[in-house]
């Protein structure tokens, strides 16, 4: 969360002349609402099972850029599909995730004091993303085309 993950996929697809993917978006468009209603009005674990389909129809029918949800990795399921894709992690700092995310607005899971929540969260899942990624670029202190850059010359 704060990583930054639409945004560079969104710089790489155009440096790479693909198209670009964001799951987040297309549960969004599936459901005709926001991840925010849909965790207030159906729940988390509702949200992760659409979540889960959109990340297994966009691994199955896109070919470009795919920037998942920052919980997507924590399916198991999703977890296999992702093997043997080039998979990179955006590693962000607690404090650096903080300022970018400010108060939460629209995270539901940043409900309450925000920095506890991020480092929850941090402490949580990373390291599921270590296990998952194939590369691993922080990002604390940098914009979204050094980002980009950096993860060019992992991928090189």
């Amino acid at each position: 969360m704060g990583a930054g993950k639409s945004t560079v996929a969104r710089v790489l697809s155009e440096r790479w002349g693909v198209a670009h993917r964001d799951t987040d978006d297309d549960v969004e468009a599936a459901q005709g609402r926001s991840i925010s209603d849909i965790f207030v009005d159906d729940g988390e674990a509702a949200f992760r099972a659409l979540e889960k389909a959109a990340v297994a129809a966009a691994l199955a029918e896109h070919d470009g850029v795919l920037s998942l949800g920052g919980g997507a990795v924590l399916d198991p399921d999703t977890r296999a599909l992702l093997a043997g894709h080039r998979v990179v992690f955006l590693q962000v700092g607690l404090a650096e995730a903080v300022k970018r995310v400010g108060l939460g607005a629209g995270r539901p899971l940043l409900l309450g004091n925000v920095r506890a929540r991020v480092k929850a969260l941090l402490d949580e899942r990373t390291p599921i993303y270590t296990s998952v990624a194939t590369v691993v670029v922080d990002t604390d202190d940098l914009d979204p085309v050094a980002v980009a850059a950096r993860i060019e010359e992992a991928l090189a």
